[in-house]
Order: structure tokens, then C-alpha cells, then sequence
């Protein structure tokens, strides 16, 4: 039997991965979730695999993780987890919306990023498809938007009309401008997020990063989950879908497929809870009509994105949407 890897930052009995929203955003990575899960079969097999494991506790995406390797010899065990640790803080220092030399916070600080990442404009690439297919739902520099929600709701306040029409204007995504050298912001005070989709990206680059350390039967649970192969017994992976709450509404069967799922009072931004982190830059003062949404895809990052405008879509307009990803699929709409 292949052995097993595990990579876990908080233990929690489910399924082999259940999507969960706690409330408290802190950091890029751990916005929406509290834990992140990493099982892989190594390639080797035999007594003497079986035999080896290794286990670390230590820090990922700016959390508590431990590490736990059955059947891969400790130097190898030592040697995987080092690549997946570095990529992670490289990719942090990429797309966090709150360390302040990441290139997204430079970005929008400066309104101006020299020589960006190749990481971050297959990214923005892939949001510029996104918000053509959702007409205008997913658009990242909804961040305004949010920011003033946000700082308004821990004030304890609504937004004043006036405070509204100044985020508002700061919207656009025709003004993210790529001169071929930087990525430009056209106005000052506009604003990037990636959280709708930044997540996912990561989930799949380290996916291909455990692929490419020969590892197979691959299954990361970042909140959005990403399957390559089957378990261990030759099964399919199995992902449990559940509301903010914990209650498990669907389960679906992976294997190299990726699943996300968004939920916009998965997270909130009031002490009531009635404003959820999902806003719509169309119609700012709507509510999202959908209270979760689930969607696989081939890739984390489309499923995330996808997931995400479709809090904000009807089924019909979701529906629509996808097309412009032909592997994508609706698994829940609530």
C-alpha cells in the first residue's frame, strides 16, 4: 500500500476535507479558514517504507502547522516540507493584502509595481477572464469597497451616502493597467484584493510543487481543495461541502479536480452579522443573494473565483458564466 503524508494546522474529524468559513479574517491564507491539510501517497512502497515517518511542528501562512510524514524517510520528509514552506512564504510575499512589502500591498500603495511577479499576472490574467464571464461580479478592486465596510462596521456605523460614492468611484477593473514593464492602478486610492482567488492559485501550486517531489494520491484542503489521484485504498477522495455553521450539505468525489466554496457571511464584517465579506462592486448596497455556492473545476484558482461571483449571480447568470470554463461545474447553490 503507498504510504501516506499529512500536513495539518488544526486537527478536525470530517470527511478526507470538509470546506468550513470561521469568522475573524487575520491574514492572507487563513482569511476565510483555520486550518490547512496536506495528504499525499508517496511513491515508494514496501515494509521499509511503510516503516519510516517523520513529524515537525512549526509556522505556514502566519499559523501554527505540523507536519506529519508516514512512510518517507526523514531526510526526505525534512526536505519536502522545507520546498512546501518556502513556497508558501514566496507566494505570501506575492498576493498578502497585509504584509507590507508584499508586491500586492506595494502595489497598492503606490499605485505602481515595477517588474511584477510572473505568478501575480497569471493571476490577474486569469481575474480578467473572470470578470468578462461574470459580468462585473468578480472584480478585484472591489477593495475600497471593503475596506470601508470593514472599518465602518468596527466603528460600529453604516456608511454615510457620501462615503459610499467616493469608494464607488474607485472601482473599476478597465483601470488596472499592465504597461508590459508594471501593473498601474489609473487613479489614486484604488485597490486591489485577491482573496476571491489568490487562495486557489496557491492551493494549485502546491499541488504541482508535491507532484513534482514525486509524490501522488495528492489532497490539499486550503479551503479550496485540490485532488490529484486517489487515495491510498485506490478510492476516490471525498470532499464534504458545509455551511458556516459546520453543517455539511453535500459531498462530492474528487480525483484531479479542485473544489471551492464561498459563502459571503462565512466571514462578516459587523458585530450583528448581517454584512458578509462578499460584496458586490455593481450594486455595493445589495446583499448577496446566495448564501453558498460551491464549484468544482481542473484548476483551485477557477473553482475560487467562480465560487466566489457566484454568491453574487443568479443560477441562470452562474450558469453562464462557466462557460467560459469548460471544466467548471456547479456542485451547490444556496
Amino acid at each position: 500500500m503507498p504510504a501516506l503524508a499529512a500536513f495539518m494546522l488544526k486537527p478536525r474529524k470530517v470527511e478526507d476535507a470538509a470546506m468550513r468559513h470561521p469568522a475573524a479574517p487575520r491574514a492572507f491564507g487563513l482569511s476565510r479558514r483555520r486550518f490547512l491539510t496536506i495528504s499525499a501517497a508517496a511513491a515508494m512502497a514496501g515494509p521499509a517504507a511503510a516503516a519510516a515517518s517523520a513529524r515537525w511542528s512549526g509556522h505556514a501562512m502566519g499559523a501554527p502547522v505540523s507536519l506529519q510524514l508516514a512512510g518517507v524517510p526523514e531526510p526526505e520528509a525534512r526536505r519536502i516540507w522545507r520546498a512546501v514552506d518556502r513556497e508558501l512564504a514566496r507566494l505570501e510575499r506575492i498576493f498578502s493584502l497585509y504584509q507590507p512589502d508584499s508586491q500586492l500591498a506595494r502595489l497598492n500603495q503606490a499605485g505602481l509595481l515595477a517588474a511584477p511577479a510572473p505568478e501575480l499576472r497569471e493571476v490577474l490574467g486569469l481575474c480578467d477572464t473572470l470578470y468578462r464571464a461574470t459580468g462585473g461580479a468578480f472584480d478585484p478592486t472591489v477593495q475600497p469597497l471593503w475596506r470601508l465596510r470593514a472599518e465602518t462596521a468596527a466603528a460600529g456605523r453604516q456608511p454615510s451616502a457620501d462615503e459610499l460614492r467616493r469608494a464607488r468611484d474607485l472601482l473599476g477593473w478597465a483601470d488596472v493597467l499592465d504597461d508590459g514593464d508594471a501593473i498601474r492602478l489609473a487613479r489614486p486610492g484604488m485597490a486591489l484584493t485577491l482573496n476571491g482567488i489568490a487562495q486557489g492559485y496557491v492551493t494549485d501550486r502546491i499541488a504541482g510543487l508535491l507532484a513534482g517531489q514525486g509524490l501522488q494520491g495528492i489532497l490539499i484542503d486550503m479551503g479550496e481543495i485540490a485532488a490529484r489521484g486517489t487515495r491510498a485504498d485506490g478510492q476516490d477522495w471525498q470532499a464534504g461541502i458545509a455551511t458556516p455553521e459546520g453543517r455539511i450539505v453535500a459531498r462530492v468525489v474528487l480525483r484531479d479536480r479542485a473544489l471551492a466554496t464561498s459563502a459571503p457571511l462565512g466571514t462578516v464584517l459587523d458585530a450583528r452579522g448581517a454584512t458578509g465579506h462578499i460584496l458586490d462592486p455593481r450594486q455595493p448596497e445589495r446583499a448577496p443573494p446566495r448564501a453558498l455556492v460551491a464549484v468544482s473545476a481542473g484548476r483551485a484558482a477557477v473553482a475560487d473565483g467562480l465560487s466566489t461571483a457566484g454568491c453574487l449571480l443568479s443560477e441562470p447568470e452562474l450558469m453562464q458564466a462557466m462557460i467560459a470554463f469548460s471544466d467548471a461545474k456547479l456542485e451547490t447553490a444556496v
